[in-house]
């Protein structure tokens, strides 16, 4: 039987779903499924949305900011620069989205976990990815000042150009990463980290040496 919230026909094409209808779908039908919504710029601050499904809807520009997001899940959504200040994403995951340039400031994320993600220049400072395993992220000149990856697993992730100050890395396995072009400065931000006979290789070349 198809959720009830799934009957809800997208909005017109000529608008967006403002925060009163969004507000009402989960008022009349608790944790709901939305799919092909546009929510293009739309204000969605402070909502209640626990649990909630998002799928396949465009969200560029929108401001989730402060809303509770615990346990929801977006996949293959656009959400290119959003913005999420205050918002309460415990336990949240975002699959196959683009999320270029979105803002997540002071947000608690317990356990929030992306998968095959574009977060090309997006501010994630702070957030712990602890003991986690990230697949698919592309992270190319993302803010990830002071960012918890001790003891995760990156695999096939983009760290070009990303700001790794203050970042803890010991026990990660970054193997599977794209650190970009590694000179002998960056060592020191990765230190206690797992890294392949190739990546050691180009530390090596930075200083001058030939390794064969």
């Amino acid at each position: 039987m198809i959720p009830a919230a799934d009957l809800f026909e997208p909005p017109p094409l000529e608008g967006v779903a403002d925060r009163a209808r969004v507000a009402a779908v989960v008022a009349a039908h608790g944790a709901s499924r939305f799919v092909g919504w546009d929510f293009a710029g739309a204000d969605l601050t402070d909502l209640e949305l626990a649990g909630c499904a998002f799928v396949r809807c465009r969200a560029g520009r929108a401001d989730f900011g402060s809303a509770d997001l615990t346990e929801a899940s977006f996949m293959g959504c656009d959400l290119n620069n959003t913005r999420w200040r205050g918002a309460r994403l415990a336990a949240a995951r975002l699959t196959d989205c683009k999320l270029t340039g979105a803002q997540f400031h002071e947000v608690s994320a317990l356990g929030l976990t992306f998968a095959r993600c574009l977060l090309v220049n997006t501010h994630l400072r702070g957030l712990s990815f602890r003991k986690t395993e990230l697949e698919g992220l592309d992270l190319q000149g993302a803010d990830l000042v002071g960012c918890d990856f001790r003891e995760a697993i990156l695999l096939d992730c983009n760290l070009r150009e990303a700001n790794l100050a203050e970042a803890r890395f010991e026990a990660a396995d970054l193997r599977g990463a794209d650190l970009g072009d590694l000179r002998l400065s960056d060592a020191g931000r990765f230190r206690g980290a797992f890294i392949s006979k190739a990546q050691a290789a180009q530390l090596l070349i930075g200083l001058g040496l030939r390794v064969i």
